[in-house]
């Protein structure tokens, strides 16, 4: 069969981590454009992971307007997610969105209209549904084993390990710091679990208490103060219709020991399960209770030096098998969308002091 050909929008870090290492890998892939607003960046992806005859772009209208490209990746700041994700559907382009799907929940809405009208796949980056335990976790909830899961949490809690690169602490471009960064992974992960997208309603608190201040201990080096606009921490409570409720934290910089990224806690009528050592089950059995941790191969999901690309691989490979076999992708556009509304509404709650409901 002939292969599918890829366009990059964005070659910066995610694109290198996790995008470009992972599809180079896949036979069926060829990636023969790439497109950065900083052109050497764009130059350097071609000559590492582009055909012979791959092309670079500035402007990512130039790379849409070719027809003979299949597939896009969109590894670009928040802010520009969805218009080029609609701009590349209408184009004629399946597309992979990095996470979060959009800064606002009005932009996740326009990439969902845009998908249904033309027909083309859209998935996004959610790596964290890959994971060895996560995918253990999936296939225990959706046999019933948790019982009715009325209790969780989407744990996404760092102690010093705020980004300072690129454009993370950037408000206008990023949309928010960790809530939107990390705290959608674990979200993200959460729902996907307990398969419940409705939400009701949402309540949230937002700090910016540790971003100004001068030479903080990190785990990449102190960030500048005056370029910290973003929060440094970011709470939620969530209440789903059917009464389920879900507590969201997430933080770059807290005062805390207890930490962990896409991370989450169940808690059902039969049984509960948790991802603060691997994957840990726990549950009454022959009028006893019981903890079980289940062998799995683990991997990491945060594209730095030392951590596993392998969620990085199966989320590539799984997005082209859904293109090539006309399938849907793992992660619905759907399902984000609910995603994004509740980052939204956690943010509105914070400004706002009320209760937001959908």
């Amino acid at each position: 069969m002939e292969k599918l050909r890829v366009g990059i929008i964005g070659c910066g870090g995610i694109a290198n981590g996790k995008h470009m290492p992972n599809l180079a890998k896949i036979p069926e892939v060829e990636m023969v454009a790439f497109c950065d607003l900083i052109e050497e960046r764009a130059k350097k992806a071609a000559e590492k992971y582009g055909v012979k005859d791959s092309k670079t772009y500035v402007d990512y209208r130039d790379l849409l307007a070719r027809d003979d490209i299949d597939v896009v990746h969109i590894c670009t700041t928040n802010d520009s997610h969805a218009p080029i994700t609609v701009d590349a559907l209408k184009s004629g382009k399946h597309v992979m969105c990095e996470k979060p799907m959009a800064m606002d929940a009005a932009g996740a809405r326009e990439m969902v209209k845009a998908y249904k009208e033309t027909g083309k796949k859209l998935t996004i980056g959610y790596q964290g549904r890959f994971r060895p335990e996560a995918q253990h976790l999936k296939a225990l909830a959706d046999d019933g084993f948790f019982g009715d899961i009325y209790f969780a949490k989407a744990l996404a809690v760092r102690r010093r390990a705020v980004p300072t690169w690129g454009s993370f602490l950037d408000k206008e471009k990023q949309g928010g710091g960790p809530l939107i960064d990390i705290g959608t992974h674990a979200l993200d992960l959460t729902l996907w679990v307990m398969n419940n997208y409705e939400p009701e309603s949402a309540l949230g608190s937002v700090f910016y208490k540790l971003g100004k201040r001068e030479n903080a201990a990190n785990a990449w080096g102190p960030w500048d103060p005056a370029k910290f606009e973003v929060e440094d921490s970011a709470f939620g409570f969530i209440k789903m219709k059917n009464g389920a409720t879900i507590i969201l934290e997430s933080s770059w910089a807290l005062n805390t020991l207890q930490i962990g990224e896409s991370m989450t806690v169940i808690c059902g009528t039969e049984a509960g399960a948790d991802m603060f050592d691997g994957l840990r089950i726990n549950g009454e059995e022959y009028s006893r209770l019981y903890t079980k941790i289940p062998e799995l191969k683990s991997g990491g999901v945060a594209y730095y030096e030392g951590a596993s690309v392998d969620p990085g691989y199966a989320e590539a490979r799984s997005w082209i098998d859904a293109i090539i076999n006309d399938k849907d992708p793992l992660v619905l556009p759907e399902q984000a969308l609910v995603v994004t509304e509740i980052l939204e509404a956690i943010y509105k709650s914070a400004e706002t002091n009320q209760l937001v409901t959908f």
